[in-house]
């Protein structure tokens, strides 16, 4: 073989070799922006999903202020009073349901579930010590009421006296 046609002979081959890596480095590239784009797809889905899930569940904050828990109230949402009955009987929320922190335990199959509760006291302590009493039952939409019925009644919402 003479020389002139070894050289052509490389060239060709080199030009082979050549192409050869470049389909292999566009397969690896199409390889690659497919795996991403399927990765991609799954956390976007994924995304979607969780953020589905929790504004489904609505779950409310563990503390809202009396502006808040009027609104809630207005929208029907189920208040729990957990004073003693002679503090209840001085006065209350109208359309409240009463029991006492120290019953809630072994009532607490009395309050709905899947429904939004708000917990309210005289200032705001105790409705923290109920609110987590429900939310380790179980109960997602729960929420107590800072500054309790003394800041409710202050602001000029509802209250009734009596039974």
């Amino acid at each position: 073989m003479s020389k002139s046609s070894r050289s052509a002979k490389q060239r060709s081959s080199s030009k082979v070799s050549r192409q050869s890596v470049t389909t292999r480095k566009t397969s690896s590239n199409t390889i690659w922006l497919v795996v991403a784009l399927i990765i991609f797809a799954f956390a976007t889905a994924a995304f979607i999903l969780l953020q589905n899930r929790s504004s489904s569940a609505s779950s409310l904050p563990a503390e809202i202020d009396t502006a808040q828990a009027y609104d809630l109230y207005q929208s029907g949402a189920y208040f729990l009073d957990v004073r003693t009955p002679e503090e209840w009987q001085d006065f209350h929320i109208p359309n409240t349901t009463l029991i006492p922190l120290d019953e809630l335990p072994k009532r607490i199959n009395e309050v709905p579930q899947g429904q939004r509760i708000v917990v309210v006291c005289r200032s705001g302590n105790r409705s923290q010590e109920g609110r987590d009493i429900l939310r380790r039952a179980g109960f997602e939409q729960v929420s107590s009421m800072a500054g309790g019925l003394l800041d409710w009644r202050a602001a000029g919402y509802p209250v009734v006296n009596g039974p």
